[in-house]
């Protein structure tokens, strides 16, 4: 059940690009919005971490690694938060790529370290699917390869878990601002 909440958590992040798609904020608001929140789960982490804030969301929702370290939700909103920081073109699919592309990966990918290739694909398409609004069709591809291999390939530094919530945003923007800078439209 955890699981599931974890996913919905993820999916209700489409708040934030919706509200600029529907002209609710402008982009340069949803950035504030964004690092206010960023700012706001910084705090709540490190009195997590430090102090040992122990809400209920927390055992539900934090995963085993992340009791100890930064929780998935930061890099979350980090990631939100970079992805803001290029155009609406870039910014909007990097997000979207995470808040449906990741949750639509673990879940078919059944929580185990290695996804099996329908959730790899199913990850590759919703992201291409989100992009091709937005971006020439070769580079809303690369993005999505880009989204698709984070969330497919699980880092760690030192031992330390760098969740896809980070890498997927973070990697599919700048792969998608190089692209079009520099492939032929």
């Amino acid at each position: 059940m955890a699981e599931i909440g974890r996913r919905l958590v993820h999916v209700s992040g489409t708040a934030a690009p919706a509200s600029y798609l529907l002209g609710v904020l402008t982009w340069t608001q949803l950035g504030w919005a964004l690092r206010f929140g960023l700012l706001l789960t910084l705090v709540l982490e490190a009195i997590r971490l430090q102090i040992g804030l122990d809400w209920w969301i927390y055992e539900k929702l934090t995963r085993e690694y992340e009791r100890d370290n930064v929780a998935g939700y930061a890099l979350y909103m980090i990631g939100m938060v970079v992805a803001s920081a290029f155009s609406p073109a870039i910014g909007v699919p990097a997000m979207l790529m995470l808040t449906l592309g990741d949750p639509i990966g673990g879940y078919l990918g059944g929580g185990g370290r290695r996804k099996p290739p329908v959730a790899i694909a199913a990850v590759f398409a919703v992201c291409l699917l989100v992009a091709l609004p937005f971006l020439p069709p070769g580079v809303a591809v690369l993005g999505a390869a880009v989204a698709t291999a984070a969330d497919g390939y699980q880092l760690s530094i030192s031992g330390y878990v760098i969740d896809d919530n980070l890498t997927i945003p973070i990697g599919a923007a700048l792969a998608m601002f190089v692209a079009a800078a520099y492939l032929p439209v």
